[in-house]
């Protein structure tokens, strides 16, 4: 089987999902806009030919495909990284191949379409409407009420996303907004969140993690001292996740999800009702393929590329609860030390799966910019209250990497 695998190098995560391709025994073709010398190894190793093209030039993205498939017969075409996944269903609508198509990729795209193809199947969505004009968010916030929230319809992660309490506050956020040429302005609720990730083949879900955010990435983002968690939980059949379990099987028919990675975001309210966020279909960012990894002991890019090859794959449990913890460094500038990291080693090391802090000398990132931050460490425990536990004493004891100020 041949198939293309669109981006196969960036973000980081998609070499993996290249490298798995290939392992199941397919011929991969990438095509990306990276160098082929820059792509990382782990991608380029496992490619049997890459087109050097700008994903951003869909013509010119037709023609290479156009020109290759006199030569070899394209088979399938994936694509993991949300700004090319139209991209990949205009390729199969126009080369007459298997998969999404654009009407079927459109949802998961446009959080608006998104909301109103639930809505018509009952499914609870917050109460939304989406916005081109200025004066058209001041006529949804009225009609919706206050607080809000106003991100992207087409965004990712909580990039461009603020939640408004008041009218001054919308005055106060509109500015910063101004670049984004479809907004979605929609109910703000008050809830603990959480994932529901999966992976299919043939129709049929073979996966599934719930993960739950610590604290919620939107209150992670408005707070520089936070250090986010994302905990992918081991016991998924009880009663305080079965409502978000359920939303998002119903939520997977209702857009007719075949094969693949998905990404969802639900909400569980105090009085238990639960109320649907967003959904990709992609995995999750942030190394939470990693995080759900470490927690099975498998290997979700593995099961990921016999899933969309295959149609089935070797079925995977959750034998720890596992959880990465972004640490941010304060001030700004260049590291200059890590502070107890050895009392926490001696501790937790047998719990402790991944350490990836950036090393001393390293210039900070920009903590707005990347959930990542300044590094990162994965834990994991079978028991939740332990787990929980030694997450928070690396989240409060780490301090954050100290940089030169």
């Amino acid at each position: 089987m041949n198939v293309v695998m669109l981006s196969p190098g960036f973000p980081l995560e998609m070499a993996y999902f290249t490298r798995a391709l290939a392992q199941t025994g397919a011929t991969v073709i990438g095509v990306g806009d990276q160098p082929l010398h820059a792509l990382p190894p782990e991608a380029r190793d496992h490619l049997a030919h890459y087109e050097h093209v700008s994903l951003a030039d869909e013509g010119a993205v037709l023609a290479a495909l156009h020109g290759l498939a006199r030569h070899a017969r394209i088979d399938q075409v994936e694509c993991l990284w949300e700004p090319y996944m139209v991209l990949a269903a205009r390729i199969r609508e126009d080369l007459g191949l298997p998969g999404m198509t654009i009407e079927q990729t459109l949802p998961f795209r446009d959080k608006e379409l998104m909301k109103q193809v639930l809505d018509a199947a009952g499914i609870r969505t917050p109460r939304h409407t989406s916005t081109s004009t200025v004066q058209e968010v001041w006529e949804a916030a009225e009609r919706i009420g206050y607080p809000l929230i106003v991100k992207p319809i087409a965004g990712a992660g909580s990039a461009d996303t603020y939640r408004v309490d008041s009218p001054a506050e919308l005055a106060d956020v509109l500015p910063m907004v101004r670049h984004v040429e479809v907004l979605s302005v929609e109910e703000f609720i008050e809830a603990e969140e959480f994932t529901y990730d999966t992976v299919c083949g043939a129709g049929n879900v073979l996966f599934e993690n719930i993960s739950w955010y610590r604290p919620r990435p939107l209150q992670a983002r408005s707070h520089e001292w936070i250090s986010p968690m994302t905990v992918a939980l081991r016991d998924i059949d009880n009663d305080w996740l079965a409502g978000g379990q359920a939303m998002g099987r119903d939520v997977l028919r209702a857009l007719g999800f075949h094969a693949g990675f998905t990404h969802m975001e639900w909400y569980r309210k105090d009085d238990g009702e639960v109320v649907f966020g967003e959904i990709g279909a992609r995995p999750p960012g942030a190394r939470t393929v990693d995080v759900m990894n470490y927690a099975t002991d498998g290997d979700l890019f593995r099961m990921w590329a016999e899933a969309v090859v295959s149609g089935t794959s070797t079925p995977l449990t959750h034998h720890y609860n596992a959880a990465s913890i972004f640490k941010r460094a304060e001030g700004s500038g260049h590291i200059s030390r890590v502070e107890g990291i050895d009392q926490l080693m001696a501790e937790y090391r047998e719990n402790v799966c991944v350490l990836d802090l950036l090393p001393i000398g390293a210039h900070r990132r920009d903590w707005r910019a990347t959930l990542i931050s300044d590094g990162m460490i994965l834990v994991r425990h079978p028991e939740l209250d332990a787990l929980i536990e030694l997450g928070d004493r690396f989240a409060r004891d780490l301090g954050c990497t100290r940089p030169e100020r």
